[in-house]
C-alpha cells in the first residue's frame, strides 16, 4: 500500500511554499538561488511536480533539508493548510477535526518522528486564534517528550494579545486556568486539556 501521487505532490508543494516563506523569499529569488526558473517554482507550489530532485533543490535553496520520517501522518503544516481551507469555507467543525487529527498524529508518534511532525512552520490560517492553537498544540505535545521546540511555535505572531476561549461547543463553559495546558495559556488560547484527549 503506498501513497497516492496527489498526496505526495500536495505535501511537497506545502513544504516548499512554507520553507520559502519562512525565509521571506519570493518565488523569483528562490528560482535565482536554485537555478530553477520562476515558472517552475510556481508550478511546483501549485502542486504540479513532486520529483524528489526538484523538491530537494527548492528546499535547499530556502535553507532547508528534506528528511524522510517513518510515518504516514500529516504534519502541522498540512493540518494548518486544511484548517485554512475549512475556515475559508466557513466550516469550523471540520477545522476543529483537522486540529484534533493533528493532536492524534502528534500523540501517536514519539521522539524524533513527533518532532518532525511539528518542524515545518505552517502558513497562517487567516485566523490568529487558530494559528495560536496550532502553535500551542505542537509546543504542548513536543514538551511532553522534552523535544526541542521549533522556533516558529514561539513567534509572537502565533500568540493572542487577549485570551480567547477555544470552544468546541458554544455551550461549553470557559475553562479554569488549571484546566488549560500552559502552552495554550501562554499563547492566549483558553482550551480545555480534555478537548485533546483522544477517543
Amino acid at each position: 500500500m503506498g501513497y497516492k501521487t496527489e498526496t505526495i505532490v500536495a505535501a511537497s508543494s506545502t513544504l516548499v511554499r512554507a520553507a520559502r516563506r519562512s525565509k521571506h523569499l519570493t518565488q523569483a529569488r528562490l528560482a535565482e538561488l536554485t537555478g530553477i526558473d520562476q515558472a517552475s517554482v510556481s508550478h511546483h507550489e501549485r502542486g504540479r511536480d513532486a520529483a524528489y530532485s526538484t523538491v530537494d533543490r527548492l528546499l535547499a535553496g530556502a535553507g532547508h533539508r528534506l528528511y524522510a520520517a517513518p510515518t504516514r501522518r500529516d504534519d502541522a503544516a498540512s493540518a494548518a493548510e486544511a484548517i485554512r481551507e475549512y475556515l475559508r469555507a466557513k466550516d469550523a467543525d471540520r477545522a476543529l477535526r483537522a486540529l484534533l487529527q493533528l493532536n492524534d498524529n502528534l500523540t501517536a508518534e514519539h521522539g524524533l518522528v513527533r518532532g518532525i511532525l511539528g518542524l515545518t512552520e505552517p502558513e497562517p490560517t487567516g485566523d490568529l486564534m487558530w494559528d495560536a492553537a496550532i502553535a500551542a498544540l505542537v509546543a504542548w505535545r513536543l514538551n511532553q517528550e522534552n523535544i526541542p521546540l521549533p522556533g516558529w511555535v514561539n513567534n509572537p505572531e502565533r500568540a493572542l494579545t487577549e485570551p480567547i476561549v477555544f470552544r468546541v461547543d458554544p455551550a461549553d463553559p470557559a475553562p479554569e486556568r488549571d484546566d488549560v495546558p500552559n502552552e495554550f495559556a501562554e499563547r492566549g488560547v483558553l482550551a480545555w486539556a480534555d478537548t485533546f484527549a483522544s477517543v
